[in-house]
């Protein structure tokens, strides 16, 4: 069992992040995205500045990998998920998580140009394959009455931009593990501090911030998604989908990863009464089939 450590931690964060993606959502639709970001965020921080303080994880870090997580975490959690957080209120979780699909797909790309890893014909299959897929999806026009969410090129711009930021995330947190080993909590809060500090001038500059803690206490719907989300996501997900990485090779890791928007079908179909056709079942299986073309070829 330990051999496949990584292999299961790819799993586990699946779930985490199809889990998290639902109550997101419900708590996107009550806070509003940005609003959203940074506090799911704060409450991440101390979360995980909890469990490296009492599991005596060691803070010796160089001054490099802080500088590559930081960036990493600038550009995914506030770029990146803010475009999430934005596609979840126009077009849902499940389409939300199938855009995202395409994050591998850019990742390659990105690592191809700038690091320099060789993409093989296989893997230009895999993408083609993971494309079409989500293009069976998002091509999709009958919508049952019931459907709480639609399809619209806004949401699916939002997607495009939310993949992206994760992609160029990922590639900069990538640069920080070749430098040298680091523990996949650490990371994760290095990520998210940095993030912090770039969201906290920006929502001040809007305006449109509201004191979280008189928030809460007057939504409590809002309090128990937000933590939820918080837990299944960026401290729990995010912190096993790096030691999936570490432990895993990145090919198995990223596909296992990937299988979201399959294990999301049946929520969404029986939760969010959305419209679970040949086409959504068969586009869904072919975005995570051309994922695993491209890395494990």
């Amino acid at each position: 069992m330990i051999n496949y450590f990584g292999e299961i931690s790819a799993l586990i964060t699946a779930f985490c992040w199809s889990g998290s993606s639902f109550a997101f959502t419900a708590a996107a639709e009550r806070l509003g995205s940005l609003e959203l970001n940074i506090n799911r965020l704060m409450l991440a921080i101390i979360f995980l500045f909890i469990t490296i303080v009492f599991a005596g994880i060691s803070f010796t870090v160089s001054f490099s990998q802080i500088l590559f997580l930081a960036i990493s975490g600038a550009i995914g959690f506030v770029f990146g998920d803010s475009f999430l957080f934005k596609t979840y209120q126009h077009i849902g979780a499940r389409l939300g998580m199938l855009l995202m699909a395409l994050s591998p797909i850019m990742s390659a790309i990105l690592a191809f140009i700038f690091l320099k890893e060789n993409l093989s014909g296989w893997g230009i299959i895999g993408m083609a394959v993971t494309i079409g897929g989500v293009a069976l999806v998002v091509a999709e026009r009958s919508e049952t009455p019931a459907s709480k969410y639609k399809i619209s090129k806004i949401g699916i711009f939002y997607g495009l931009m939310g993949a992206l930021g994760q992609a160029v995330g990922l590639i900069f947190a990538k640069v920080a593990f070749n430098i040298g080993e680091i523990n996949g909590f650490l990371a994760t809060f290095i990520r998210i501090v940095a993030a912090v500090g770039v969201l906290f001038p920006l929502i001040f500059l809007t305006g449109n911030y509201k004191n979280p803690v008189k928030v809460f206490a007057k939504d409590m719907k809002a309090l128990s998604s937000t933590i939820t989300g918080t837990i299944l996501g960026p401290y729990l997900g995010v912190t096993f989908s790096l030691l999936a990485v570490e432990h895993a090779k990145v090919g198995i890791a990223a596909t296992l990863m990937s299988t979201m928007p399959i294990i999301m079908l049946p929520i969404a179909r029986y939760v969010y009464k959305e419209n679970i056709n040949w086409r959504a079942v068969s586009g869904a299986v072919l975005a995570v089939a051309g994922v695993a073309i491209l890395f494990l070829r």
